[in-house]
C-alpha cells in the first residue's frame, strides 16, 4: 500500500484537529465545545453536502449508473445487518447483536464529508449523486434490525409502535435536512450554487475542520467504554469495515463506477452510525446496551476510517481498476 496515501490523508487540516480533540483528553486539557455548536456544526455539514449533491445531481441527470448505484446501496444497507447480526449472535445477545447490527449497516454522513474532503485534495472527480446513496442507506438498517430482534427475541410481549420507528427513520432530522437539501439543489441548479457559493463551499472546510476538533473529544472519552466490550467487539469494529468496504468496491466495480464515486461507496459500505441509529436503538430497544454499540462505531470505526480505512480503499481501488 501506498504510505504517501496515508500520510497525505493525516496531514489533511480536519483530520489533524480530530487527532487535537483526542489529544485534549489525554492530557487532560479544560477543551470542551458547548454542546449546541456540534449539532448547528452538523447540520450546515448535513444542508452544505446535501445542496451541493442536489446541483451536481441535476448535472449529470438520472442514468442508468445513477440508478443502479442507488439499489445497490439500498442493498447493503439491508444485508449488512443481516450478516453482521449472525455474527455477532455468537458472542453476544439478541438485543445487542441488532443494535450492532443496524449501527453497521447504517451510515456515518462525517465519514462520506471526509471521504469526499480527501478527494478533492487528490484532484478526484466524484458525482453528487453519491449523496442520494448517502441518503437511503441511513434509514433501511433501522428497520432491518427491529425485524430481526423481532423474528429471534423470545420475549413474546415485545411491541413496537411502528409508526414512531418509521418516523425515527426516514424522518429524523439528519435525514430529512439532507434529503431537503438535495431537492433545494436539484431544482436551483447552477444558479443556485453560485448563489450559496460562498456559503457551502468557502466556509466548508472550517466548519468540518471544527466538528472533527469536537469528535475527536467525543471519541477519546468514548475510548474507556471499550473496556466494557472486549478484544471480539474490538476485532468486529476494524475487520467488517474492511470486508463491507471491499463488497463495495466489487460492486462499484461491476457497475463501473468511476474512480472517486467507487471510493464514496466504499466509505458508505465500511461506515457506521454513531447518531440516528442509536438514537433509534435507544427508543426502540432499550435492553441493549448503548455503550456497546456507540463505542464501538465512534471510537474504534469512525477513527479508523478517517485516518487509514479512506487511504486502504483508495489503494483497493487503484489496484482493482488497474
Amino acid at each position: 500500500m501506498d504510505v504517501s496515501l496515508i500520510i497525505s490523508n493525516i496531514l489533511n487540516p480536519p483530520v489533524l484537529f480530530f487527532f487535537l480533540g483526542m489529544t485534549a483528553v489525554f492530557v487532560k486539557s479544560d477543551l470542551e465545545i458547548p454542546p449546541p455548536v456540534p449539532k448547528l456544526l452538523s447540520l450546515y455539514l448535513l444542508l452544505a453536502i446535501g445542496f451541493k449533491g442536489g446541483v451536481e445531481l441535476i448535472k449529470s441527470g438520472i442514468t442508468q449508473e445513477v440508478v443502479l448505484t442507488l439499489i445497490a446501496a439500498m442493498l447493503m444497507a439491508c444485508f449488512v445487518p443481516v450478516y453482521t447480526f449472525f455474527i455477532l449472535k455468537l458472542k453476544l445477545d439478541i438485543y445487542d447483536a441488532a443494535a450492532i447490527a443496524a449501527t453497521y449497516g447504517s451510515i456515518s454522513a462525517v465519514t462520506f464529508i471526509t471521504a469526499s474532503a480527501f478527494l478533492t485534495e487528490l484532484g478526484i472527480n466524484f458525482d453528487g449523486y453519491m449523496v442520494a446513496a448517502l441518503a437511503l442507506m441511513e434509514s433501511p438498517a433501522i428497520i432491518v434490525g427491529l425485524i430481526l430482534v423481532n423474528l429471534f427475541s423470545m420475549d413474546e410481549k415485545r411491541e413496537f409502535a411502528w409508526g414512531e420507528v418509521l418516523q425515527e427513520a426516514f424522518l429524523n432530522s439528519s435525514v430529512f435536512l439532507l434529503v431537503g437539501s438535495l431537492i433545494i439543489g436539484f431544482l436551483t441548479g447552477e444558479h443556485g450554487g453560485k448563489v450559496l457559493e460562498p456559503f457551502t463551499q468557502g466556509m466548508f472546510y472550517g466548519v468540518l475542520s471544527f466538528f472533527l476538533l469536537d469528535m475527536g473529544l467525543v471519541a477519546a472519552r468514548r475510548i474507556k467504554d471499550l473496556q466494557k466490550t472486549g478484544v471480539f467487539l474490538i476485532l468486529f469494529a476494524i475487520l467488517i469495515p474492511i470486508v463491507n468496504a471491499g463488497i463495495g468496491l466489487l460492486i462499484a466495480k461491476f457497475i463501473n463506477m468511476p474512480q472517486g464515486d467507487s471510493l464514496l461507496f466504499a466509505v458508505l459500505c465500511a461506515s457506521a452510525s454513531y447518531i440516528a441509529v442509536p438514537a433509534a436503538m435507544r427508543m426502540t430497544v432499550p435492553e441493549a446496551n448503548p455503550s456497546l454499540y456507540v463505542s464501538t462505531a465512534l471510537a474504534v470505526t469512525f477513527p479508523f476510517n478517517i485516518i487509514v480505512g479512506i487511504p486502504l480503499y483508495l489503494y483497493g481501488i487503484n489496484m482493482f481498476w488497474r
